[in-house]
């Protein structure tokens, strides 16, 4: 069963946070709210979330502030963040939301389909993530495993997981591309930087891959860490 992703929204207003619930429900992701600056904080020392939509204008640590707290901390400073403001001071205040650390900035009332799509964008990118280090993490393991065997069974096992495990990996780099083609038409760089960098790491996983197979000279040690 596929896990679902997190989505934190952050805004005082409880009408706001029904608002959000309400356009993002047909997404079928976990929804986390929280009223304040200090609650977002809290909620993302335990739990990893794939976006998060905050408020500019809070009362005590607004969302410019807690936009900064977040980029600080090493857990949580790739989390896209998404500022949501419903009041347009102009270029010099949407510069401030990117400059902490926004990916995209939303001056409500917004529309529903744009906000639903963007953040579906991130939430994929978010899925596909995972499968990734879920591949790697499962590799390693199975080779850990092969380790200390002998005879044929040691020459002839790891063949046969390298095919499975290459397998698994051509799926998760089909959807990968099929995913970079869609951004292809997206004016959003921050998720076509985000959906390049996933392709570098299924590509470096690749050759770690190719690496092991037999002949090439390649080991476990070939296998680099998921990040």
């Amino acid at each position: 069963m596929v896990q679902k992703a997190k989505i934190l929204l952050v805004d005082d207003r409880p009408e706001n946070l029904l608002a959000l619930e309400a356009i993002l429900s047909a997404l079928d992701q976990t929804l986390v709210r929280a009223s304040s600056g200090e609650e977002a904080l809290k909620a993302l020392l335990t739990d990893d979330f794939a976006v998060i939509l905050l408020d500019v204008q809070m009362p005590g640590m607004d969302g410019f502030e807690t936009a900064a707290h977040i980029k600080r901390r090493e857990r949580t400073r790739d989390i896209p963040i998404i500022f949501l403001t419903a009041i347009n001071h102009g270029p010099h205040h949407t510069f401030r939301g990117y400059a902490a650390g926004a990916v995209d900035y939303i001056s409500k009332p917004f529309d529903p389909w744009v906000l639903r799509a963007k953040v579906s964008v991130f939430v994929e990118l978010y899925m596909k993530n995972c499968q990734l280090r879920e591949q790697a993490a499962l590799l390693r393991l199975q080779l850990d495993g092969q380790s200390g065997r002998s005879g044929v069974a040691e020459t002839q096992e790891p063949a046969g997981l390298l095919a499975e495990l290459s397998a698994r990996l051509a799926a998760v780099e089909e959807q990968a591309e099929a995913l970079s083609k869609q951004l292809d038409e997206s004016a959003d760089a921050a998720a076509v930087a985000t959906a390049a960098h996933l392709e570098r790491k299924l590509t470096g996983l690749r050759r770690a891959l190719d690496a092991l197979e037999p002949g090439t000279g390649g080991g476990a040690s070939a296998l680099p860490a998921p990040s």
